[in-house]
């Protein structure tokens, strides 16, 4: 395998191969997807390496005492020879990452194999393509949180832990000095805990990238805007701590924190800076300082680190592996946002130049990645980069009613919450060829008052009654999303044609159920609610359009806005996100107008992912953007769509109005809806209407199986483009 490593007596660094580490008891291999550069503790130790001898002592006087310690001992000779053979051998770089277990030693029983995991340690997270890792220095990643992101769980939690020393508490005010990498972090999470902070750096982009990420401002600290802004925030009092995250000879840092603190306030130390204490400012004010030991309790104990032996938590609240698991967490439900720190993402056979570029100072950077590219699939760089379309395959002929056309289409409905009953049934209600038999619901007087209200036949709360009910011809599921899989299922199995809203599945195990339903009881006859291809002014415009030749770039922002507190749309363990509840919406109707089903996902979210981009790629080069965002203003237009293609565009605003403007021969042409609709028609009455026909006549179902498969396919694997942060694969797409 190969490892970066260096020469501490010649500063060359190398990409080594090395034998594979095995896996011992009481620890896991992993194999890395991504592993972190810290830029101020590893290019320090680069930095050291290329320095004369006499550099290399005057940077590390604690080196120099036990070398003089040792002459003391030894002897001249023996010393000398012992200093020179470690300085001329190869050190690992590297103390944090993200990767897949491999292999579980004995005495592990919390990960297994395939698990993603984080790893910290300057002896066991090394860049290197598989390393061994003990108990307390790793810990399950949480669902959904990218393997990039994970891998910043090592100075997540140098960062957390500087914190914890501090003991900040709600509505103070904190000092921040040195904006980078492990400063960064400490600002979002002092301001995660109710902490005003300021900033305090010589670089203007970390401190405008500082203040994007929660603080309250930012400065030069040779300036005056530092101190006007602890002045105003603090009432002139000063702040409550002072956290040094700066590195370097100069001994500015700790004179600033004595000059800003409050009577009494603390001063930690969390970085590697000079520490002469100007004895006079920090006697009268009696300031605490603090001192912050890397990740937490148990760093520097073989016995916790190596032996596995954890603290009780009763005595120890935060161990080294607590701060990591709370820092994932953090990460995953948005409290702290590491994307915009990252500056740069390198594959990791180029670390050397990386790591040249950065020390030169070409490479500018917070923060940077290597990416261990062959270990993708494996590494769960996407947790599924490849997602298989599944096949439609039907066991027998597909059921076709067995009575006369005319008769009416016997109808029962599960579920009648406030979208069956105010976007479903009114255009069912009193329909030709439609009849109204059975009502489902959970609670007896929701069925009593939708049998009241739209003329239903019979109410019950028995749906097995009505599933064996032979004189049902189909059933529309309306109900929350996470039992649509199941309900649909057992209605296909039942022999009945089924109208199911969006979304079909919430899991590909799901909709593997309802495929095998379908394998099973040769029934295809279902229709998912994807009801804005049947939109009268969409189609209207998409005929005006007309045919392409060439590949189309579609844009389509939807601005959901904010659900209101208690949703059942928010219960995203049970129902899903709100992505995959309503997103194949979106992805059917681009589909539809590029007439084919999409090859490849690609998605990306901001912070506690609320906005969402979803880029779909399909066979013939075109592409679908879809913005899914509900930070946006409530005044503005719910859903926009333009198409362009072939010299020409077609704009959607809100299924209110649309227009179509072609460069044809007599010069350019616009077409414009001649009115607007009374009404916004999302052609729910077209798409019931389309349904009721198949279901009478025995005709294909409006859209085809095949279709609504690709769809539901590609919405769940948002998710994983969202978790892996590359583009998923749809293999098996038409």
């Amino acid at each position: 395998m190969k490892q970066v490593v260096q020469n501490y007596k010649s500063g060359e660094l190398a990409l080594l191969d090395v034998p594979e580490p095995g896996c011992k008891p009481d620890g896991v291999l992993v194999r890395t997807a991504y592993s972190l550069i810290s830029t101020g503790t590893e290019l320090m130790k680069v930095s050291e390496a290329g320095m004369s001898m006499v550099g290399k002592a005057r940077s590390r006087p604690d080196q120099v005492a036990k070398v003089m310690q040792s002459v003391a001992t030894n002897g001249v000779p023996a010393t000398y020879r012992k200093v020179m053979g470690r300085l001329d051998s190869y050190t690992p770089l590297g103390y944090s990452l993200c990767g897949v277990v491999e292999q579980v030693g004995a005495g592990i029983d919390d990960v297994k194999v395939g698990d993603l995991v984080a790893c910290a340690g300057n002896e066991h997270a090394l860049h290197a393509e598989l390393n061994w890792v003990p108990k307390n220095l790793y810990t399950p990643v949480p669902d959904g949180l990218a393997p990039r992101h994970a891998a910043f769980g090592t100075v997540g939690s140098i960062a957390m832990q500087g914190v914890r020393q501090g003991e900040p508490q709600l509505g103070e005010v904190a000092l921040v000095i040195g904006l980078g990498l492990i400063g960064q972090l400490v600002v979002q999470l002092l301001a995660a805990s109710g902490v005003r902070v300021v900033g305090a750096d010589p670089d203007p982009v970390r401190c405008e990238l500082a203040e994007r990420l929660g603080a309250a401002a930012c400065g030069d600290p040779a300036s005056a805007a530092v101190e006007a802004a602890v002045a105003e925030l603090t009432g002139g009092h000063g702040v409550d701590q002072v956290y040094l995250a700066a590195g370097g000879g100069s001994n500015q840092p700790v004179e600033l924190a004595a000059r800003l603190c409050r009577d009494r306030g603390r001063v930690v130390d969390i970085g590697k800076c000079r520490l002469d204490l100007p004895w006079n400012a920090y006697y009268e004010k009696e300031l605490d300082v603090r001192f912050s030991r890397s990740y937490g309790p148990g760093r520097y104990d073989p016995a916790y680190e190596l032996e596995g032996r954890d603290y009780p938590i009763g005595y120890v609240r935060w161990t080294e592996r607590r701060n990591l698991a709370c820092f994932l967490d953090l990460l995953a439900r948005g409290r702290v946002d590491v994307e915009p720190l990252v500056s740069h993402i390198a594959d990791f056979d180029d670390a050397v130049e990386t790591y040249g570029r950065l020390k030169d100072g070409e490479l500018k950077a917070v923060a940077v990645l290597f990416r261990y590219p062959e270990q993708k699939e494996e590494a769960g760089e996407t947790p599924a980069p490849a997602v298989s379309v599944p096949a439609v395959r039907r066991g027998g002929a597909a059921s076709t009613p067995a009575r006369p056309v005319k008769a009416p289409v016997r109808m029962a409905f599960v579920g009648a919450g406030n979208y069956a009953t105010s976007m479903l049934l009114p255009h069912l209600a009193g329909r030709e060829g439609v009849e109204l038999s059975t009502v489902v619901t959970t609670t007896a007087l929701s069925a009593a008052n939708a049998q009241r209200k739209f003329g239903f036949a019979r109410a019950t709360t028995d749906l097995d009654a009505v599933l064996g009910d032979g004189s049902v011809d189909a059933v529309v599921v309306a109900t929350r999303h996470s039992s649509h899989a199941e309900l649909t299922r057992r209605a296909l199995s039942a022999g009945k044609a089924v109208f199911v809203e969006k979304p079909l599945a919430l899991a590909e195990e799901e909709l593997a159920g309802v495929l095998a339903a379908v394998e099973e009881s040769g029934n295809d006859r279902l229709q998912v609610g994807f009801n804005r291809r049947f939109a009268p002014l969409l189609r209207e415009a998409g005929k005006r359009f007309g045919a392409r030749t060439g590949p189309a770039s579609l844009r389509y922002l939807i601005n959901a806005g904010r659900l209101q507190h208690g949703s059942w749309y928010l219960r995203q363990g049970t129902e899903g996100t709100r992505f995959v509840g309503e997103g194949g919406h979106f992805i059917d109707t681009a589909s539809w107008l590029l007439g084919a089903d999409p090859v490849s996902v690609y998605a990306v979210a901001t912070s506690g992912n609320e906005d969402l981009q979803v880029v779909l790629r399909y066979p013939d080069g075109s592409t679908a953007s879809i913005s899914y965002v509900t930070t946006g203003s409530p005044g503005f237009p719910k859903e926009t769509l333009d198409l362009v293609a072939d010299g020409k565009v077609l704009r959607l605003d809100d299924f209110v109005r649309a227009s179509v403007y072609t460069d044809g021969r007599g010069g350019p042409k616009r077409w414009v809806s001649s009115r607007l609709p009374k009404a916004r028609d999302k052609g729910q009455s077209a798409e019931l209407a389309a349904f009721v026909k198949a279901v009478r006549t025995g005709g294909p179902m409006p859209v085809s199986l095949e279709s609504l498969v690709a769809t539901t396919t590609a919405t769940l694997a948002v998710q994983a483009g969202l978790a892996g942060g590359a583009p998923v694969t749809l293999t098996g797409a038409r």
